[in-house]
């Protein structure tokens, strides 16, 4: 039986296809890994089938080129990431990728003749779960790669420079994925909303406004070992207990506001016995808003707290940032064109803003980004339960051939 959203059921079934590749549990997929090989191998055969010029970067990147055939075209980019957390769903990251490789196949099916080239880019290094970096892939094609990162370990202690050899990457290759902003015509990319606003008004996307900003850092707390049995609570200098309520004064201080977040994700103990007074204590933090300044200021008030909880414990307190991204409006004339291309089909247009950070953040940098966001299931996302519908991914493929015959009529001639 043939199905009534034939994009969107191509979408999900290759989008299905690809969740084979994991390195467990569940779906796995850090950057670098054998799963992220696959999948860019696997990712790489789809867009040369789909008629593109496609190859993997000097960090890993899925690049797939359809060349215009008007002299000196600028190069519309379009984008999402192929990397997950730990026993992740299958659609953060991916549906990007698949979506814009089903909209290049409709539009060159349909033989559309476009006055710039388009680039389908599959990044690595979204989540940033393995390395301590900042969307590294996508960095590197904005021409903002820090080099320091090279030197980064994952929690095995090989350095980010050695997993990318061993990948297969170029780190002496980096310089050169800089695109030129003169160049480029801007980035679209497609993503699930991972909230609940699209699902709340029945609606299958919406466009996104703005990308939240995101300091990320690890909190060292430094105490002193003892017995569990004879040291007397009162004379105890415990890391983790410090900890704890350095944690619980994360929570309340980012809850102050309704436009901040802030998250421990990981806290690690040492020595880490059962009869041990821990000696040393690491939690991660993760802090956000929409506006810089409140972010900052969120995060030096956790800094304070922090502070004066070690103090009163007699522990001590480091804070290492590896993270500082700024929030991140999205291009108005873009999302204009997003918003034309939904109205086509009859899809009112929503704006929301992305507490979530992603690639359209580093890609913003060379030139005007914007994302669709497609609505997800309970907006559930970084877990097996996350889900979308073939319909919804039909709506948001048919969304974003619009959009790009749309800039073709504007920028023809």
């Amino acid at each position: 039986m043939t199905s009534p959203h034939p994009l969107g059921a191509r979408v999900m079934a290759l989008i299905d296809d690809l969740s084979r590749h994991t390195d467990g549990p569940g779906l796995t997929r850090l950057y670098l890994s054998p799963a992220h090989k696959a999948t860019a191998g696997a990712v790489l055969g789809l867009m040369r089938a789909a008629g593109l010029d496609a190859r993997l970067d000097a960090l890993g990147t899925v690049v797939g080129r359809w060349d215009s055939t008007t002299p000196s075209a600028k190069t519309l980019f379009i984008g999402s990431h192929l990397d997950s957390v730990v026993d992740a769903g299958r659609y953060d990251g991916p549906l990007g990728v698949i979506a814009g490789l089903v909209a290049i196949e409709t539009l060159r099916r349909e033989g559309a003749a476009l006055p710039f080239a388009v680039e389908l880019l599959a990044f690595g290094d979204e989540e940033n779960v393995r390395f301590p970096t900042n969307l590294s892939t996508s960095q590197g094609v904005a021409g903002r790669y820090q080099t320091a990162w090279l030197d980064g370990k994952d929690a095995q202690g090989v350095t980010l420079r050695e997993a990318l050899v061993a990948f297969g990457g170029d780190p002496e290759g980096i310089a050169g994925l800089a695109r030129k902003p003169e160049d480029t015509l801007g980035y679209l990319e497609i993503h699930i909303e991972q909230g609940p606003l699209l699902e709340a008004e029945n609606l299958p996307v919406g466009i996104v406004s703005g990308i939240a900003g995101i300091t990320r850092g690890r909190c060292r707390v430094t105490g002193e070992a003892g017995h569990a049995g004879t040291v007397p609570m009162a004379m105890r200098r415990d890391a983790l207990a410090a900890a704890a309520e350095m944690i619980g004064a994360v929570e309340r201080i980012g809850a102050t506001r309704t436009d901040t977040v802030a998250t421990v994700g990981v806290c690690e103990a040492r020595p880490g016995a059962s009869n041990v007074i821990p000696a040393e204590a690491i939690f991660t933090l993760d802090a956000r808003s929409p506006d810089d300044v409140v972010r900052n200021a969120m995060v030096e008030g956790i800094l304070a707290e922090c502070g004066a909880i070690a103090a009163k414990r007699g522990v001590g307190f480091t804070f290492e940032p590896f993270m500082d991204s700024p929030a991140t409006p999205m291009d108005a004339g873009f999302q204009s064109v997003l918003a034309e291309a939904a109205q086509s089909l009859q899809i009112p247009p929503r704006y929301l803003a992305s507490g979530a950070g992603h690639d359209a953040i580093a890609m913003s940098a060379i030139g005007p980004a914007a994302m669709l966001f497609v609505r997800c299931k309970d907006g559930v996302s970084h877990n097996p339960a996350e889900s979308i519908t073939e319909a919804d991914a039909d709506a948001a493929v048919r969304v974003l051939v619009e959009a790009v015959k749309l800039l073709g009529r504007r920028h023809a001639g």
